[in-house]
């Protein structure tokens, strides 16, 4: 099923690359590790393949200690140690971290060569514009003054949100704070981060099922899981050292791993039971099981009973997928769902593991509950083993949420409301009404004056549409005429047509990155373009949350290379630039007017996060946690004796209080078996106390030690005064609460933590003892639904199960029904779905670029099923044409394989700098451009966004295929 890509000889690339360039000799495993740097200097090693960068003299080295500096790998999330070796200055090697519990001395192909990331000869050296057609190299002061001048120019004839600020999952959380925070000086919620196309839905689905969005458990809880269930997730190569732990279960503890997928993928290669399902229906699968498991009373009754409301609605909807009406829409028998049901129901606690997979989908926060309902049955929450394990793509992606880099919320999930702006106006000291006069207004329907701080700003997802849409249609004055992609790669996202587009209509496109990006070149602009290097995180410090919500803390490693420079110098420069830098900063050092201290920043969020707990993890407890690594059980993650005996590896959030409190951390969320002052949960009273006359409270289950034993609602100041309390506050907290809103006060918006302290001190979860809901009442689906992607082939299912009607979403419209009523089937049937690869990451612009990895992956390609390319002509290793119904098209090579289904083809989405069949590589900055070029799989992906969150849709169109 699976197959080599090479047998071992470095072949002759197909498609363009310049590896031959830069060495003819072939790249084995041994090579590939000195090459990285984990057997020898990395600059000595890259010289034994032409490059050229020059080896440090022998005398030199001998003259001179090597030092050690530990940093995290900036790919996927695990959160991978990695040890740098410098001398002089100078990166000679790396190892993997082998005190770390994440990674245990393992890394993948990427993480071993990331040193390339920071040395690499094709990043972008200097700032450089587009003038006449050629790029220019310019100074930084140059290029702050002519892009700031054109930016308020732009404010100041069509609004602050005429300019979007693209941020990063890229970012360090200090920089990610940074970013929104300025977003919000500028006077925009136009503001977003790759989280919108990869886990939004999840965020959306899980947090409004128990309270938080994230991961509850970790990759090392895995250990204890006696089943493991993986669906629209192949950790194999998206995450590969996740699979370690994933591994160890499956071992271990002789723990089933079912693989439910519609692509045969490495990581289904271990599975115990492979489950091959119809891409955009995994909400039908979910119920299907969920029929066998109701059917046969496998369900957790008492679980159910005391700690989930809404089951009895959703056992109505299942009813509904039978065996045959399950297999009728997924195309998975029922008896093997029987099997796969009975298999959870006799091994628990077992977990759930899903990625992008599941949440790329017009309803994948339908999805995303559906997988959360399946664990609240089987009573497989808030127990260790158990847990939804929700695996992130990049490396701060579950940081830069938190910290709010997203057109619809504040720092901490706070959200735009009047209540949440006042919260952060009081943490950075800022007058609100001049917060306010930042924000531009509009009329609404009864015209009156509607702030358009208090409104989502347009997501990333849509970016385009905000160029090009008619201004009548929007929820904002005038279109966006300034893009900043700041730490994105645009080949990531749907619709490259018409982003072409609108990139070519901008005023003034900016791109602030390592690498210039497929931003540099996609368009055929000849000016307005602005290339701006900065830094990687090897060259700044500041902390990054994994996956499992533990932050680690990354130390500078080396200086910035050429003339880049950290993201918060180049958004101070900005702020200089916009007059208002003296009150954005005044609540943080600053090293010198344009260099704001790292560990400052992280103060001052740790002010403002109470929602999530990112206040107890002050600068010196993260780092303390770096330095003795080696102290934490690699299952447990808890530290056995050491400075930091009994507290959890990075503080997983929420690590409750200040710093001052020590707080451990939370390794499970929701797990009641602990105190919550040691690391316990309750489920989250966020939805209210009652619900149609129904308690939505638990019932009669509590955390160990609660002094309410019983369900409760979130703490207030005025509930801690009726449970007498608050005379457990000090003056000073009391004095804090008062300044807020008095007896009103709650624990989100207590500035001091006090009622946090004194909630924890009784044994009680400041957020409430509550039940997870099953039934969302504000969501267009309450109860989770399958319907049929908008580009379906099965006609026959769209009277039974249609898409949504058209809807006004995130200032846009956004259409749903107008599209499904076409039949594009016939002239396109094939499903197109896309994914990862194990050599490369996200847009692939710097894995790409680095001439390890680019060895290993030299060509753009699509699966397609024997079956299908017999019946098309085509000949595996042909090129071929593959074109989605809205007309863009790739060209590319085709790899005949049983790993997709006869009529599903697969592309990975990491390929960027053709379009359309012609090869860019011209239009690349000079010494820029990455190694390998090729098609990218979304230039043919078409239109569809999640119901919630406009999370875009990837993994269901439709295509068809022809030789070349």
């Amino acid at each position: 099923m699976l197959r080599k890509k090479t047998n071992g000889v470095a072949r002759r690339p197909q498609r363009t690359s310049i590896l031959s360039r830069i060495g003819e000799k072939s790249v084995d495993r041994r090579a590939f590790l000195r090459g990285s740097g984990l057997t020898i200097g990395g600059l000595a090693a890259i010289s034994t393949t032409g490059g050229t960068v020059s080896p440090a003299s022998a005398q030199t080295a001998a003259n001179t200690a090597v030092e050690n500096i530990k940093s995290v790998c900036t790919h996927c999330s695990v959160g991978c140690t990695v040890v740098a070796e410098v001398q002089n200055g100078v990166w000679i090697g790396q190892e993997p971290g082998w005190d770390s519990p994440f990674n245990l001395g393992a890394h993948c192909a990427k993480g071993a060569s990331v040193r390339e990331h920071a040395h690499g000869e094709r990043r972008l050296k200097y700032p450089m514009k587009k003038e006449g057609g050629e790029w220019k190299r310019i100074s930084w002061e140059q290029a702050i003054d002519e892009i700031g001048d054109g930016m308020m120019s732009i404010r100041e004839e069509s609004g602050p949100d005429s300019v979007y600020w693209l941020g990063s999952a890229k970012h360090n959380n200090e920089q990610a704070y940074l970013f929104r925070k300025f977003a919000a000086y500028w006077g925009t919620n136009n503001v977003d981060h790759q989280a919108r196309i990869c886990h939004s839905t999840t965020v959306a689905g899980v947090a409004n099922t128990w309270g938080y969005g994230a991961m509850t458990n970790s990759y090392n809880d895995i250990h204890n899981s006696k089943a493991i269930f993986i669906i629209g997730g192949n950790p194999a190569e998206a995450h590969p050292v996740s699979l370690l732990h994933v591994l160890r279960a499956k071992e271990q503890n002789n723990a089933p791993l079912i693989v439910c997928d519609p692509r045969f993928t490495r990581t289904a290669a271990h599975a115990d039971e492979y489950v091959r399902f119809r891409p955009g229906t995994d909400v039908a699968l979910i119920w299907g099981i969920l029929w066998h498991i109701f059917d046969n009373g496998w369900e957790d009754k008492e679980f159910i009973r005391t700690r989930v409301w809404g089951m009895d609605q959703i056992r109505e909807e299942v009813a509904n997928w039978t065996p045959e009406e399950t297999e009728r829409v997924t195309g998975v028998p029922g008896s093997q769902l029987k099997r796969v049901a009975r298999t959870l129901a006799n091994n628990r606690p077992g977990t759930v593991i899903w990625c992008m997979g599941g949440t790329q989908h017009t309803n994948g926060n339908n999805n995303t509950r559906a997988y959360c309902v399946l664990q609240l049955a089987l009573g497989n929450m808030g127990t260790s083993g158990g847990g939804t394990n929700i695996f992130r793509g990049h490396d701060n992606v579950q940081g830069a949420t938190d910290l709010g880099v997203l057109s619809h919320t504040l720092p901490g999930y706070y959200g735009l409301s009047a209540g949440a702006w006042g919260h952060w106006a009081r943490v950075w000291g800022e007058d609100l009404d001049w917060l306010k006069g930042q924000f531009d207004t509009i009329k609404d329907k009864d015209g009156k004056d509607k702030p358009l701080m208090n409104e989502r700003g347009i997501p990333v997802s849509r970016w385009i549409d905000g160029v090009l849409e008619d201004p009548e249609n929007m929820d904002q004055p005038n279109n966006v005429r300034a893009m900043v992609l700041w730490g994105h790669a645009p080949n990531s996202q749907t619709r490259m047509v018409e982003m072409k587009t609108a990139m070519e209509k901008l005023d003034m496109l900016v791109v602030i990155d390592p690498y210039p990006t497929v931003s540099a070149v996609l368009h055929d602009r000849t000016d307005g373009v602005y290339l701006l290097p900065a830094c990687t995180q090897f060259e700044t410090r500041g902390s990054v949350t994994a996956s499992n919500r533990s932050l680690q803390w990354r130390d500078k490693v080396v200086d910035p290379l050429f003339e880049s420079l950290p993201d918060e110098v180049i958004m101070a420069k900005f702020a200089n630039k916009f007059g208002w830098a003296d009150r954005f900063f005044r609540n943080i050092e600053m090293e010198d007017p344009e260099t704001p201290n790292v560990e400052s920043i992280t103060r001052e969020f740790n002010a403002g996060l109470w929602t999530i707990g990112y206040t107890g993890q002050s600068p010196e407890r993260i780092k303390s946690h770096m330095a003795n690594q080696h102290t934490f059980d690699r299952t447990t993650l808890q530290a056995v004796g050491g400075p930091n005996d009994g507290e959890y590896y990075g503080l997983p959030w929420p690590c409750w209080g200040t710093a001052e409190m020590g707080h451990p951390g939370t390794p499970n969320l929701y797990d009641m078996s602990k105190p919550v002052a040691e690391g316990g949960l309750t489920f989250r009273a966020r939805f209210g106390v009652e619900r149609d006359g129904q308690n939505l409270l638990a019932e009669g289950v509590y955390s160990v030690g609660s002094e309410i034993q019983d369900g409760y609602p979130e703490f207030t100041m005025q509930m801690l005064m009726d449970l007498g309390w608050d005379g457990d506050l000090t003056a000073e907290e009391r004095a804090a609460i008062d300044a807020v809103a008095g007896p009103k006060t709650n624990w989100k918006t207590d500035l001091s933590g006090g009622i946090q302290r004194v909630a924890i001190k009784h044994g009680c979860a400041p957020f409430g003892n509550a039940k997870a809901r099953t039934v969302v009442w504000t969501f267009p689906d309450p109860i989770p639904l399958h319907r049929e992607p908008l580009y379906t082939p099965r006609r026959d299912l769209v009277a039974d199960y249609p898409t949504y009607e058209d809807r006004q979403a995130y200032r846009l419209p956004t259409l749903y029904a107008s599209i499904q009523k076409n039949d594009f089937s016939k002239d396109y049937p094939i499903i197109l779905t896309s994914g990862r690869l194990v050599e490369y990451e996200g847009g692939g612009d710097e894995t790409r670029s680095n001439p390890w990895l680019a060895e290993l992956q030299q060509d753009m390609f699509v699966e397609i099923n024997p079956r299908d390319a017999n019946n098309l002509g085509i000949r595996d290793g042909s090129q071929v044409w593959v074109e989605g119904p809205e007309g863009g098209k790739v060209k590319v090579m085709a790899m005949l394989t049983e790993r997709v289904g006869a009529g599903v083809a697969f592309m990975p989405f990491h390929f960027g700098g053709h379009f359309q069949g012609a090869d860019l590589r011209e239009k690349y900055p000079k010494g820029a451009d990455p190694y390998v070029l090729g098609e990218s799989t979304n230039t043919a992906q078409t239109y569809g966004y999640d119901s919630v969150t406009q999370m875009q849709e990837t993994k269901a169109t439709l295509c068809k295929i022809w030789a070349a």
